[in-house]
């Protein structure tokens, strides 16, 4: 019984452990009960949420539209965000900034920054000498980087988010586009972190945009692979996906729809905005020609002109979409001068000749990434505002050979719809149906070291190696080890970009630098030191690929091994206590845990990379973590279950997206031993050897070569920053509030006074009292509100109101007369008239008491003197003066009265019958005269030798009304209301308290 009860201990703290968990993640949910999704496009950005009873929503903005404008104005003293700061680029256009994507994550010597300054000659770049990047010079005092704005515009979409949720939101699935590199990924999650958002996931556009089209169409999805390619043209680039949709089997879920992105293509600078300003460009040369001989200035040197065609540019862009010919016009363009030209869809075509003869290429360059040929793509379905361009679809459809162009997609807001899927999926809060995705490395990663070697005796030689660490179109989140071996001493080793030949020379000069990282480790040797007795295993590098694409070295190890003598008896507590609570979950492996999409798995070891022409224990090991059995002797444990069996005792387990995830080591600290599956008795006697793991964990020093992070310190900085900002204009909301309910409640009293209500409850000198205060409180606002802090705005609506109180007081009381006094009258008849039909009742059938009667009637009769005697009072009093009859005195005669009448409808409601006396000859007692038909036949009379109060079998009921047990309903009315008795058992009488009921 003893050895049972301690068998059973690990048991109950696994239990134990597991409520903890669970209890956790209850508590986690409080604060995660909605998330949201912002796409974040060149031109305008949608957000949209998830939150219980709301199931992805379109968030709409302060103007009641479903799409914002990714345009922040900032000023000396205030900030103005999506329709709001768009409507100021034409009177402020230097602090207005669009389009500020373009420079996350680029180095001052990029193309794209000359680009920027080229369209947006107003905006000055200044250049931040530590991280080479460029920020914007607002003014002296004003200067922000590129990474602070997208924060500001973040945090704007999350206020936006929570207007609409009524809630606070944290969580959130941000897009941006397919062809993002390293470092324009980390350059947006630190503006997240700025804004204060938890980043479920950076998913590309594209994904999201797929993930979209296949959740509204699961049912169509089957065990046959289909091919979609989605054509995306917005206002800054244009991306070309090809997705292959179709079900798999999942460990987890069973079979469920799955969406693989096979190819890419994209052009970062073709889309709608280039469009824009090669008309912009047209409309400007058309005006100087008008002004031509005038010795007028050129309209390109003048901000707020330019600011004006680009928006007349982008109307007539939309408008030659549906239209042949289009008059363009601009009042006032510059120095007063009126501008009215004609376009034509021709001559709009023309300008961008050139960017049309770009459209297919993000088609082949998809294709080739897929290896795929036309014939094999089912449908091309367009996305972006800019494919709406009829000569954009004209040259693409010819381009696919298609017959018509799929438009069966909400081309605005699918990314956005994806994304929000994705974040309810992510979030612990919601559980939704499982969709499988498998996004695909458009740049491929490498690891490259250089390693002495000894070609001939006494000759030695650098021999540089690369590693493929993450393969392009490769499918990921995903983990992957490297082994360095023959290395006993502290190196070095790099992480680079892989062949980036299909992009093109420009292509190359906007992607920066192809060096990532410069990994240096330390503490090599001292780890070889430390275990001189032990094979070592080799230097394990550990890379981690998440959801959002951003590569991470999680850690360093050196592993070592050795054989060490073991038995039944010496088998540690805490290994007995891993195996039973491992038993609890279904005797191998616990499961995976989850933590935003990613696995944590458990330590193996590697097996060489595939193909290397190293000699063996020469070469750099790299492999998919759980990819390979592990070199353990130990033997395996009891068969598991089919489909998730896997040799040497080690559970592989296969992610949804078909990836295999690292097996981690169970100790975190400098060394650790590993755990191993006990064997049985028998296999014991005869391998008491078993290998013993050794782990240390090695320094490593990160040295970022492509854009360096902002330091932690800086990070604060910029944070606090516009956390102050965002304080400055909630408090500027605030005055502004203040400030308007002081000049509307001035306006409003201004104009009552004049009113015939008001004038009849006030003297002539009141008025004009109140007027005067009225008068001098605008005149203040008008020549010293401007400098007025909230609270002063405050403190003078206070002192308005509360003069004015009695005036509004008398005025409102007067309104509600009418009403009360008429609901009053109509309870008081009611109430007699009920009293009346209750004394009527015979006494054989009374249920009320004398004392009950009498205590209504003395109510009803205090109801009617009071009302008389306070309405004569009132008559006597003037107008002007505060009035006696008060419509809370009414409300309270009305309580009082109504809660008698109530007691006694309660009391007749739950009454019970009383049973008739018999006559001398054995009789029953005729009926009383109100009584139906139905009761005096269904009347159950109790057997000889029975007393009344005893309680007989009752039938089951037949109505289908829903009563009290026990209780027979009465309804009691006026004269001639029908009393209807119900068959019910009699019980013992009771008499009924006022607390009972």
């Amino acid at each position: 019984m003893a050895a049972m009860v301690r068998r059973q201990r690990p048991r109950r703290l696994a239990c134990w452990a597991l409520m903890a968990v669970l209890l956790a993640d209850l508590l986690a949910l409080s604060d995660t009960l909605a998330v949201m999704s912002v796409d974040l496009g060149s031109e305008s950005m949608k957000v949209a949420i998830v939150k219980p009873g709301v199931p992805m929503e379109i968030v709409l903005n302060k103007e009641s539209r479903r799409k914002t404008p990714v345009t922040v104005t900032l000023k000396e003293n205030e900030r103005f965000f999506g329709d709001s700061a768009a409507s100021m680029a034409i009177k402020n256009p230097k602090a207005t900034l669009r389009y500020f994507q373009h420079l996350l994550g680029k180095q001052e010597n990029n193309p794209h920054v000359a680009l920027y300054r080229a369209r947006f000659p107003e905006h000055e770049l200044g250049f931040d000498p530590q991280r080479q990047t460029v920020y914007f010079q607002i003014s002296p005092q004003l200067q922000f980087s590129p990474e602070e704005v997208l924060s500001m515009l973040l945090n704007y979409s999350r206020s936006l988010a929570e207007d609409f949720a009524e809630q606070p939101i944290k969580d959130a699935v941000i897009t941006v586009p397919a062809f993002f590199n390293q470092a324009e990924r980390r350059a947006v999650l630190q503006a997240a972190r700025m804004a204060g958002l938890k980043v479920l996931q950076l998913i590309n556009d594209n994904t999201a945009t797929a993930l979209s089209y296949g959740v509204f169409r699961r049912k169509d999805i089957n065990t046959t692979a289909q091919n979609i390619m989605f054509y995306d043209m917005g206002a800054g680039s244009t991306v070309c996906t090809i997705v292959t949709y179709q079900t798999v089997k999942t460990k987890d879920s069973g079979v469920q729809p799955q969406l693989q992105i096979r190819g890419v293509g994209f052009d970062r600078t073709l889309g709608g905005l280039e469009m824009e300003l090669r008309l912009r460009e047209h409309l400007a040369r058309l005006f100087n020609e008008q002004r031509k001989g005038q010795r007028a200035k050129d309209v390109r040197e003048n901000p707020r002109a330019m600011a004006k065609l680009l928006r007349e540019a982008n109307r007539l862009k939309t408008v030659l979409s549906a239209n042949a010919d289009h008059m363009a016009q601009i009042e006032g363009l510059m120095d007063d001068v009126d501008f009215k030209a004609k376009v034509t869809r021709a001559e709009f075509e023309d300008l961008c000749a050139d960017l049309f003869e770009r459209v297919p290429g993000p088609v082949q360059q998809a294709l080739q990434s897929a290896e795929m040929k036309l014939d094999e793509i089912e449908q091309v379905i367009l996305v972006g505002g800019a494919t709406r361009v009829p000569k954009v679809q004209e040259v693409l459809l010819k381009a696919v050979g298609k017959e018509e162009l799929g438009k069966n997609i909400n081309a605005d807001e699918a990314a956005a719809m994806g994304a929000v899927y994705q974040a309810a999926a992510l979030s612990k809060a919601f559980k939704v149906k499982p969709f499988v995705v498998r996004d695909a490395v458009i740049y491929p990663i490498l690891v490259e070291f250089t390693r002495e070697v000894e070609e001939e005796p006494g000759v030695h030689s650098l021999k540089h190696n690369k590693r493929i660490l993450f393969s392009r179109m490769g499918p990921y989140p995903q983990r992957k080890v490297i082994t360095f071996n023959r290395y006993s001493h502290d190196f070095n080793f790099h992480i680079n970009y892989g062949d980036l030949g299909f992009l093109g020379p420009e292509d190359l000069r906007v992607f920066g630098s192809q060096n990532l990282t410069t990994v240096k480790l330390k503490g090599v040797g001292e780890s070889f030191r430390k275990y001189p007795d032990y094979e070592s295993k080799g230097i394990k590098a550990h890379f981690n690929l998440d959801e959002s694409g951003v590569l991470s070295l999680d850690r360093v190890e050196s592993v070592f091994e050795t054989l060490v003598e073991d038995s039944p008896e010496e088998e540690s507590t805490l290994t007995k206590l891993g195996n039973t609570i491992s038993s609890l979950f279904g005797g191998g492996a616990t499961p995976d845990a989850k933590e935003n999409g990613t696995d944590s798995v458990q330590e193996e070891e590697e097996g060489p990379a595939e193909g290397s022409k190293d000699e063996p224990g020469e070469q750099a090991e790299l492999k998919e973590e759980a990819d390979s059995p592990t070199e353990d002797a130990s033997p395996p444990p009891p068969p598991e279950p089919k489909g998730s069996a896997a040799p040497e005792g080690e559970k592989t387990t296969e992610k949804d997206d078909g990836e295999k995830p690292e097996a981690q080591p169970s100790d975190k600290g400098e060394a650790g031993f590993e755990s191993v599956p006990p064997a049985p008795e028998e296999e014991k006697k005869q391998k008491p050897a078993r290998k013993q793991r050794m782990v240390e964990e090695i320094g490593v020093e990160l040295v970022v070569l492509d854009l360096p992070d902002l330091p932690e310190d800086e990070l604060a900085r910029s944070a606090q920053k516009l956390q102050d900002l965002t304080l400055r204009d909630l408090e500027k909301q605030e005055r502004e509030k203040a400030a308007n309910s002081l000049e509307a409640f001035i306006f409003e009293t201004q104009d009552k006074l004049y009113q015939p209500e008001y004038q009849e409850v006030s003297t002539e000198e009141q008025r004009e009292d109140i007027s005067g205060k009225l008068s001098a409180t605008s005149s203040w606002l008008e020549d010293e509100g401007f400098g007025a802090t909230t609270a002063m705005l405050k403190e003078k609506l206070a002192e308005l109101r509360k003069l004015c109180q009695g005036l509004f007081f008398r005025v409102e009381e007067r309104k509600k007369w009418p009403e009360r006094l008429s609901a009053l009258d109509s309870l008081l008849n009611h109430s007699s008239m009920f009293l009346k039909g209750a004394r009527l009742i015979p006494e054989m059938d009374q249920i009320f008491t004398e004392v009950e009667m009498t205590t209504l009637e003395k109510v009803i009769n205090e109801t009617w003197a009071w009302k008389n005697a306070t309405m004569a009072e009132q008559a006597k009093l003037p107008a002007t003066e505060k009035p006696v009859l008060l419509s809370k005195d009414i409300e309270a005669k009305m309580m009082a009265l109504d809660r008698e009448v109530q007691y006694l409808l309660n009391k007749a409601k739950f009454a019970k019958p009383r049973p008739r006396p018999k006559d001398k000859n054995g009789t029953r007692a005729e009926p009383p005269l109100n009584a139906s038909a139905s009761d005096q036949g269904d009347k159950v009379i109790p057997p000889p030798g029975q007393t009344e109060d005893a309680k007989p079998i009752s039938e089951p009921e037949k109505e289908t009304r829903s009563e009290p047990a026990g209780s027979e309903p009465l309804e009691l009315g006026g004269p001639g209301a029908e009393s209807e008795q119900k068959e019910q058992p009699t019980e013992q009488k009771r008499t009924l308290k006022n607390d009972e009921l």
